[in-house]
């Protein structure tokens, strides 16, 4: 399994703290669930423990909307949440 991203889901990525390695661990191991528009949802926790907008949290959760391209992923956005 290849796991693509869309040219949004790499401006989205940047703009709310997301990794690329983040993004991949939640496709391969997050907690998967049907979303909107035939898109597959993923969402997995991290532990963060860290400042993000002047702010501390422990917890950033990342959660990835992706289709299939064959046997593979299109992430086609990221939202993260810090906690």
């Amino acid at each position: 399994m290849v796991i693509n991203f869309h040219p949004h889901a790499l401006e989205r990525m940047e703009e709310r703290g997301a990794t690329k390695d983040e993004i991949m661990a939640t496709v391969e191991t997050g907690e998967q669930f049907p979303a909107k528009y035939n898109r597959t949802g993923f969402r997995r926790n991290f532990p963060f423990n860290g400042k993000w907008r002047e702010k501390f949290y422990n917890t950033k959760q990342v959660e990835v909307y992706a289709i299939r391209d064959g046997s593979d992923w299109l992430v086609i956005t990221v939202i993260t949440r810090y906690f």
